[in-house]
């Protein structure tokens, strides 16, 4: 098992905890390794897309191959940004329960 971190700026010292900085890093590393243990979102990735991006694939691959969210958190400066990913997952515990 690992964990996920989705920043496109911060870094962490932990080499416990993958970093990756985009959508399609994100995207390649669970189609790649399967779902983490955990996963703490950004927002704001720059100009490509946004955590909720990240947080609505993650959820459709999730309902898709009929597995239960990884552990999930938000550290996102953005309030709006971190509401709108918090909304994603819970819906998704709301409706869903593999």
């Amino acid at each position: 098992m690992y964990n996920l971190f989705l920043d496109d700026c911060r870094s962490l010292i932990d080499n416990e905890i993958i970093v990756v900085r985009s959508y399609e890093e994100f995207v390649n590393k669970i189609e790649t390794c399967g779902l983490p243990e955990s996963i703490s979102f950004d927002h704001d990735l720059g100009l490509d897309k946004s955590g909720a991006d990240c947080a609505h694939w993650l959820v459709n691959y999730c309902i898709k191959n009929k597995k239960s969210l990884p552990l999930w958190s938000i550290h996102s400066g953005n309030m709006i940004g971190a509401a709108n990913i918090r909304s994603i997952f819970l819906t998704f515990e709301k409706y869903f329960d593999f």
